[in-house]
């Protein structure tokens, strides 16, 4: 049995927006929760004295 698939424009469009989208809102939730990102994985400065 053969399945063949169509993909007309409109649907192509719609798969490209939405791998943008999830990248753009990646990319901004990146910059939202960066200091809280690093801040976690730096370490802690030890007192000297």
């Amino acid at each position: 049995m053969r399945h063949l698939a169509y993909l007309d424009a409109g649907s192509g469009s719609l798969i490209v927006q939405a791998v943008v989208g999830g990248v753009a809102g990646a990319a901004v939730a990146a910059k939202l929760y960066w200091r809280r990102l690093v801040d976690r994985f730096r370490r802690q400065p030890t007192d000297q004295r």
